[in-house]
């Protein structure tokens, strides 16, 4: 058992994060997760559609969606470091945001280094509700039927983090913690909080809204549940995860992403609320429907 626990804890140290180099490029397992997240989402969305599971989108019209939401996740999560995690550095160094080089301390390939999820999901749901709006689609029905077949594709996003080595969690004495080679003090055991996020908001939140994405008569009430449902999910395991180092605790002991999932969850309830409200005309369910 003693082994089994040794080759556990020395994992991340193990694990080369890089597929392949090429010169000074590198392929990374991390953004090979990113085209498997995005692959699993479209291919359970075929799913619904070959079952005829609300009848919301054609095979067309989902490709589509899937462009400009790909397009929103990227230059939303992008966008969402920059103003959330690390507004100043990128104030005074601008070209980075859009350029894979760091300038600081001479010209350095970095890759696009720093996304957030918060951001990739506002991006997301703009770049989304842009393209519904403009192929005449209903809004709340269509999320209704894409959300679903999102959170397991974070299993891989969090997959690719834990193999890159970053976001480890905080100091434990429990044998489930890991040494992490990049952080602080790779001597101390940190909480794998990467495989923690893996399971919570990949695994587990896809169970809940796979099981339940047929059960809620109310249009926008998918939506509802997974802002709320990733936000309550997100924030417990926070407390497991090491806040970014130039930030720390931003205020009452709460982290930046617990901040952001706290007005993520105001939004999911005030989201559904209004939801229940304010069905969609009986006019446009019918024209949705035709389409």
């Amino acid at each position: 058992m003693d082994t089994f626990w040794i080759w556990w804890q020395n994992l991340p140290a193990n694990i080369d994060p890089v597929i392949f180099r090429i010169g000074g490029f590198r392929l990374q397992y991390y953004g090979l997760m990113y085209l498997v997240a995005f692959g699993l989402t479209y291919g359970l969305a075929i799913y619904r559609i070959h079952r005829r599971e609300r009848r919301t989108l054609s095979r067309e019209q989902l490709q589509g969606l899937m462009t400009a939401m790909i397009i929103g996740v990227i230059l939303g999560a992008r966008l969402g470091y920059v103003l959330f995690y690390n507004f100043s550095y990128y104030l005074h160094h601008p070209l980075e945001i859009i350029l894979p080089f760091e300038f600081a301390n001479g010209l350095h390939f970095t890759g696009i280094a720093g996304m957030s999820y918060h951001g990739g999901l506002i991006g997301t749901i703009t770049a989304a509700w842009y393209h519904i709006r403009k192929q005449g689609l209903n809004f709340r029905k269509t999320a209704d039927f894409i959300v679903p077949c999102i959170p397991l594709g974070y299993t891989f996003g969090r997959l690719g983090n834990f193999i890159n080595g970053e976001l480890w969690g905080r100091v434990t004495t429990s044998s489930i913690g890991m040494h992490f080679p990049l952080s602080q003090d790779p001597l101390l055991l940190r909480h794998p909080s990467q495989l923690y996020e893996a399971f919570g908001e990949g695994i587990f939140l896809f169970i809940i809204l796979w099981l339940l994405r047929n059960k809620f008569r109310t249009s926008g009430a998918m939506l509802s549940i997974y802002l709320v449902g990733y936000g309550l999910i997100r924030f417990i395991i926070e407390y497991f995860r090491q806040p970014d180092a130039h930030l720390g605790f931003i205020a009452f002991n709460f982290s930046m992403g617990q901040l952001l999932c706290m007005a993520m969850i105001t939004a999911g309830i005030l989201f559904g609320i209004w939801a229940k409200r304010h069905p969609p005309p009986a006019t446009e369910t019918k024209r949705t429907r035709r389409k």
